[in-house]
């Protein structure tokens, strides 16, 4: 079955920087898009950024400049370079797998999520 699994998370403080990284296994990685969610306590769910097959990124404007999306298909892997961070940023980031680069929860598989905390 597809697994979707992020790390990288963590406590970091304003203006510092992390990576995330999701690793995929039960699917042909190199053939859908992946993407980035974020949801913060009492919020909703809320898109980051995504990655299609042939390496075009979208990214939400509260991220744009400070978070860069990439991919690694011979690892299976997709990361999430998070630079600048605040406060706001914190919350639990999910990685998504779907046939199609969208920026709504309309992915197929999820990953279990990892938590970043950005004290100020």
């Amino acid at each position: 079955q597809v697994q979707l699994v992020e790390s990288g998370g963590g406590l970091v403080q304003a203006g510092g920087s992390l990576r995330l990284s999701c690793a995929a296994s039960g699917l042909t990685f190199g053939s859908y898009a992946m993407g980035w969610f974020r949801q913060a306590p009492g919020k909703e769910r809320e898109f980051v950024a995504t990655i299609s097959r042939i390496r075009v990124t979208y990214y939400s404007d509260s991220v744009k400049g400070r978070f860069t999306i990439s991919r690694d298909n011979a690892k299976n892997t997709v990361y999430l370079q998070m630079n600048s961070l605040k406060p706001e940023d914190t919350a639990v980031y999910y990685c998504a797998s779907g046939s199609r680069v969208v920026t709504t929860s309309a992915y197929d598989y999820w990953g279990q999520g990892t938590q970043v905390t950005v004290s100020s």
